[in-house]
C-alpha cells in the first residue's frame, strides 16, 4: 500500500534502531519494523548488517535463521550492471522525454458529481474518469532531439512551424524580388505556410538560417530565374535540390514540395542519413 519511499532521516534512524547513520540493522530492533527487502538480495547467504550500535556490525547473518519474517520486493531502481529482468540481456538506459500522459482517475470524481451512465442492463453506474494531457512544448522539443543534423533542426513536414521558406538572393534585383513576393503571395493563398526571407544579407547567410530552423522545404529564387525561368527547390531532410519552372510551383506547390516522385529519393537519402547520424526519422516524409 505504500506510494512513496524515502530515506530516514538521522533522527528516525537514531529513535527507531539506537543507531547512528550507518550501523542500523534489521536485528534486535527497538520498535516493531515492517522489514522490506529487494528481490535481489533475496539469495544472499552469511551477509554484513549493521548491529544497531555505533561501528558495530554482525557478520554471517542469514535470512530465515536471524532475521525471520522480510517482505521481498522490487523496490530499487534498475542499474545498467543489472541483466533485464524479462529476457536477461545488457541494460541500457537513456533520458528520455515525458511529452503526454494518462491518469486513470477511476469513479473517485464522478460518484462525488453524480456523473453515471446506464449500462446493458439499464442500470445506472458512475463513470470510469481519465485524465489526459499532453506537453506542445516539449513535444516540440523531442521532435527536434530525433530529427536533427550539424546543420541544425530538421522538422518533420506535419509538426513544421512554416510548410517552405522563400530565398531572395538579390533583394535589390527587382524582378527577383518581385518574383519572390509573388511566390509567397500565390503559394500562401493555396493554404500554405510561407515565409519570405527578403533580408538584404548574403545568399549564404539565408540558407544557413534556413537550414538552422529546419524549414523543409526552401525555393529559392535566383539568377536562374532570368535565364530560363526556374527557381531552387531545396528538401532539408534528403538536401537534394531541384531545378522547376516557377510556373509549375504557381500552378500546384503540393506536388513540388511533396511529389510522389520524389518520395523514394527522400527516403532513401534519409535511410542512408539516420544510419549514419543514429536519428530516427519521421513516422513519415509527407504529411497527411
Amino acid at each position: 500500500g505504500c506510494e512513496v519511499v524515502r530515506l530516514a532521516d538521522q533522527e528516525i534512524v537514531r529513535r527507531v534502531t539506537g543507531a547512528p547513520v550507518g550501523f542500523a540493522g534489521p536485528l534486535g530492533l527497538k520498535e516493531k519494523v515492517i522489514l522490506v527487502a529487494d528481490n535481489s538480495i533475496r539469495d544472499v547467504k552469511n551477509f554484513v548488517v549493521g548491529a544497531n550500535e555505533g561501528d558495530t556490525h554482525f557478520v554471517n547473518v542469514n535470512w530465515n535463521r536471524d532475521i525471520g519474517d522480510v517482505i521481498f520486493s522490487d523496490i530499487r531502481n534498475i542499474t545498467v550492471y543489472d541483466p533485464c529482468p524479462r529476457c536477461g540481456s545488457a541494460i541500457e538506459i537513456r533520458r528520455g522525454i515525458e511529452v503526454g500522459h494518462v491518469f486513470r482517475l477511476g469513479t473517485k470524481y464522478s460518484k462525488a458529481l453524480g456523473a453515471t451512465f446506464l449500462d446493458s442492463h439499464g442500470r445506472q453506474r458512475p463513470i470510469v474518469m481519465g485524465c489526459y494531457g499532453i506537453g506542445v512544448g516539449r513535444t516540440v522539443q523531442a521532435a527536434i532531439e530525433q530529427n536533427n543534423d550539424k546543420y541544425g533542426i530538421v522538422f518533420p513536414p506535419a509538426i513544421a512551424p512554416f510548410d517552405c521558406i522563400i530565398s531572395v538572393v538579390n533583394i535589390k534585383d527587382d524582378e527577383q524580388r518581385n518574383a519572390g513576393e509573388g511566390l509567397y503571395e500565390a503559394i500562401s493563398s493555396k493554404g500554405f505556410e510561407c515565409l519570405l526571407d527578403d533580408r538584404n544579407e548574403r545568399p549564404g547567410v539565408k540558407f544557413k538560417d534556413s537550414e538552422l530552423i529546419g524549414i523543409p522545404v526552401r525555393v529559392t529564387v535566383g539568377r536562374r530565374l532570368k535565364l530560363d525561368g526556374s527557381i531552387e527547390v531545396f528538401y532539408r531532410r534528403s538536401r537534394i535540390t531541384r531545378s522547376v519552372p516557377i510556373k509549375e510551383i504557381l500552378r500546384d506547390p503540393r506536388e513540388i514540395f511533396y511529389s510522389k516522385a520524389w518520395e523514394k529519393d527522400l527516403a532513401y537519402h534519409e535511410i542512408k542519413h539516420d544510419s549514419h547520424s543514429g536519428h530516427l526519422g519521421p513516422d513519415s516524409l509527407l504529411p497527411s
